[in-house]
């Protein structure tokens, strides 16, 4: 049978080359629609989706029992394990294979199987354990100190020497088309003696990846390079909404608190550490070189194209804004989960780790509005002559990201999310 990474596979559902979903994609996701409003775990493919509880009710995936499927997470099926989770989307291209005629023939089966996605409603795929975000792009970290500290002291002692993060909210990660309302806090503004409390006037985005954890760690142990690998199950897209007011008061001593913890918006679908192989290439060269557990035997980064638009209110269509790839991120996926753990901390199934910003050496490769308008000191300049340094009521911002294959795309959709005040 052939690898479901075969870039010559085809699905007898007709894909647009510029489709996120081919056959050599199969992301996972969770849906409902109306004739059945309760959640249930799909795959997408073109412009539908699998229903996979009704293919494994029919025994056409009988690795899995079909409860796992009608959970209103992904959560007991990263239970499974990896194994479990390879042979599953193996059988999954089987039957969307155009050469294969299990479903292709069986008109009442594809019927129920096969939803057009303009027809449901996606929810959050999993049930977030736990949410860690972490600050691993050299450009985003460099242009951040440079900023607020200076040239010669832009990169804190520490920060080649290990992903730095800090722990975030599990309660507030939603799915893509939730509204996220101005966070209030305290501010102080420059020239203030004491603080006041109100709405945030410097809201800004974060382009990120989250990793997506399948498989849990023993709490007390560390992980090697392999097993933290084997953990992942995935990817979504991932928006770490920013108060830069907020954090500005607050993150000294501890860190980013309430700045962080309002909103962070996912991808709604996760799409699998196995469909990214295809596209896994060597990071930047780490110097000095990283203590043995964080050191990498093979390539742990993606050649993972990223772009974000923002439609001011006002505008009736979105406005490029940024352009990078994951490829940039200093500090792998790998190397976070492995540097996670290394205290001895349990890693659960359902764990959230934000790559950090992801920014690129060019100016429009930056990832977030506090490099873009260079902390509010160059507007952006959007259609219209609507300018823009940080997000205003209205706004509504979407993040895009996908791997380009030889006429098709390994793509995650989008994420999207509007300001209300």
């Amino acid at each position: 049978m052939p690898h479901p990474n075969d870039p010559t596979l085809r699905s007898f559902i007709p894909v647009d080359p510029a489709s996120d979903f081919p056959i050599q994609n199969l992301p996972y996701g969770v849906f409902s629609t109306a004739a059945m409003p309760a959640p249930r775990v799909g795959v997408a493919i073109g412009d539908y989706v699998l229903d996979l509880w009704q293919l494994a009710q029919d025994c056409r995936i009988d690795m899995v029992e079909p409860g796992v499927f009608a959970a209103p997470s992904l959560n007991p099926f990263m239970a499974l394990g990896p194994n479990v989770w390879s042979r599953t989307r193996a059988r999954i291209s089987e039957l969307l294979r155009h050469d294969h005629a299990e479903l292709r023939d069986n008109e009442k089966l594809r019927q129920r199987a096969l939803v057009p996605m303009a027809d449901v409603k996606l929810h959050l795929p999993i049930a977030v354990a736990g949410y860690t975000d972490f600050y691993s792009s050299r450009e985003h970290a460099t242009n951040v100190g440079v900023m607020f500290r200076g040239k010669d002291n832009a990169l804190q002692p520490n920060w080649l020497h290990m992903p730095i993060a800090y722990n975030g909210r599990a309660s507030t990660v939603v799915v893509s088309g939730t509204t996220v309302r101005r966070p209030r806090g305290q501010l102080k503004p420059p020239g203030a003696e004491v603080p006041g409390f109100g709405p945030c006037k410097r809201l800004d985005f974060e382009l990120e990846m989250g990793v997506v954890v399948g498989k849990p760690s023993v709490m007390g142990e560390m992980l090697t390079e392999q097993q933290a690998e084997e953990m992942i199950f995935g990817f979504v897209i991932l928006n770490d909404w920013s108060a830069r007011d907020i954090q500005q008061w607050e993150y000294v001593p501890l860190g980013p608190f309430q700045a962080k913890v309002f909103a962070t918006s996912i991808s709604p679908w996760i799409v699998t550490r196995e469909a990214l192989e295809p596209f896994c290439v060597p990071g930047p060269v780490q110097d000095p070189v990283p203590l043995p557990y964080l050191r990498q035997t093979r390539p742990h980064n993606y050649d993972l194209q990223l772009d974000v638009a923002l439609r001011a209110a006002g505008m009736n269509e979105a406005a490029t804004i940024c352009r990078t790839s994951f490829k940039y991120m200093y500090w792998s996926s790998v190397q976070q989960l492995v540097h996670h753990a290394s205290s001895g901390c349990a890693m659960n199934i359902g764990d959230l780790l934000g790559s950090g910003t992801i920014s690129g050496p060019e100016k429009d490769q930056r990832g977030s509005l506090l490099e873009i308008s260079w902390n509010g000191t160059e507007p952006v300049e959007l259609p219209g002559g609507i300018k823009r340094t940080f997000l205003e009521d209205g706004d509504s911002l979407v993040m895009r990201g996908w791997c380009q294959g030889d006429g098709f795309r390994v793509g995650f959709g989008e994420v999207e999310g509007t300001i209300v005040g």
